[in-house]
């Protein structure tokens, strides 16, 4: 491979199952998060923790960046610029295609890579080294940092210059936002008429609906257990991407839109921290 050190900056939800993945795995590894104390089982598996953002990129060759939105990028990137030349930096959150675009401009011209590879998968998958990365750049890059992709993704695909990794995550999301609106609908009628929650989950898994979010989301609807591993508060910053995205091009998303309205109002009642499939408190 090749690297001598790797940074993560990020570890949140699904963050801190990734990085402790890479140090689980024996990759070098010095991590930082904007919030102190989620450090301690990282530091078991054999990671550094870094005193700042700006370290991450004055010891490490390639640095993955796991952030909550756009604003959090800019910031950690900011700390990071007198020491960006030959880096090699890794974009794994969702922020806008423009955003990325312009991210991918100005660390080229500092002399630095850059790698879109945002992920489609939540907290279970990240725990598992299960998720899907979407990889957008030069190829050149990509190969260079492919490999440390094995400990946190199932599959890894070339979608193309940037920032076409985040206009196929934004894509994907179309679909999981309908499916887990639609489970959540599934299930307030089925329960509504008093018909056994057992069975519907049972029903479901054995047909041609049956799916790795429909075994994961499903129990939670019938359980009402709303632990979040994608948050309403998320999952709703990632319809409104999706919403502008549809809108530069001229798109009208009406099922999109129902569902942006149902997260919308979940939040506005108080649940944005809770998982997305309480977007049922909202129907």
């Amino acid at each position: 491979m090749g690297i001598s050190r790797v940074g993560f900056a990020g570890l949140g939800s699904m963050g801190g199952p990734m990085a402790l993945n890479l140090a689980r795995a024996g990759i070098p590894l010095l991590v930082w998060n904007r919030t102190p104390g989620k450090t301690a089982e990282l530091v078991a598996a054999g990671a550094e923790v870094a005193e700042d953002a700006a370290e991450l990129f004055t010891r490490c060759e390639v640095v993955f960046l796991m952030l909550k939105d756009a604003a959090a990028v800019d910031a950690v990137l900011d700390r990071g610029r007198p020491a960006l030349a030959g880096r090699t930096i890794v974009h794994m959150g969702t922020t806008a295609p423009e955003h990325s675009r312009g991210i991918e401009a100005e660390l080229l011209a500092a002399g630095a890579k850059y790698v879109e590879a945002p992920v489609s998968g939540s907290r279970v998958p990240a725990e598992a080294g299960e998720l899907v990365a979407m990889l957008a750049g030069d190829p050149g890059a990509i190969g260079e940092i492919r490999s440390l992709l094995g400990p946190l993704c199932r599959e890894a695909v070339d979608c193309g210059p940037v920032p076409n990794g985040l206009l196929m995550k934004l894509a994907v999301n179309v679909q999981l936002t309908a499916v887990v609106t639609g489970l959540a609908e599934t299930v307030r009628f089925a329960r509504a008429h008093g018909l056994d929650l057992g069975l519907l989950t049972d029903v479901l898994g054995a047909g041609q609906l049956a799916s790795p979010i429909l075994r994961v989301k499903v129990p939670k609807l019938t359980e009402e257990d709303f632990t979040p591993q994608a948050s309403i508060a998320n999952v709703l910053a990632n319809v409104e991407l999706i919403a502008a995205a549809a809108g530069r091009a001229g798109l009208t998303l009406p099922l999109l839109d129902a569902s942006r309205a149902l997260y919308a109002e979940t939040e506005r009642l108080g649940f944005g921290a809770e998982d997305m499939v309480a977007v049922v408190k909202a129907l």
